[in-house]
C-alpha cells in the first residue's frame, strides 16, 4: 500500500468517525430535533454519490469511507425522521 493510499484511509477515517458519537447519541436519547433534516437528506445523498464515484473508479479510500458514512448517516436520517 502506497503512502498516499495510507493517508487518504486516515482521513476516511477520522472524517467517518466523526459521525459515530452523533449516531450512537440520537440512538440512545432518542431527541433528533436538533438535528437539520435538510442537511442529513443532502448529506446522507451526497456520501452515496462519492460512494458511487469510488466503485467507478476503484478507489479503496473512497468506497470504504463512504461506505462507513453511509451507514452512520443514514441511521441518524432515518431517526430523524423516525422521532420528528
Amino acid at each position: 500500500m502506497n503512502l498516499v493510499t495510507i493517508l487518504g484511509l486516515i482521513a476516511a477515517s477520522l472524517t467517518t468517525g466523526s459521525f459515530l458519537p452523533q449516531a450512537i447519541k440520537a440512538i440512545r436519547t432518542k431527541q433528533t430535533k436538533d438535528l437539520s433534516l435538510g442537511m442529513y437528506t443532502a448529506l446522507t445523498t451526497g456520501i452515496a454519490l462519492w460512494l458511487i464515484y469510488g466503485v467507478l473508479v476503484k478507489d479503496i479510500p473512497i468506497i470504504a469511507s463512504n461506505c462507513v458514512t453511509l451507514v452512520f448517516t443514514s441511521a441518524i436520517l432515518f431517526l430523524k425522521l423516525r422521532y420528528k
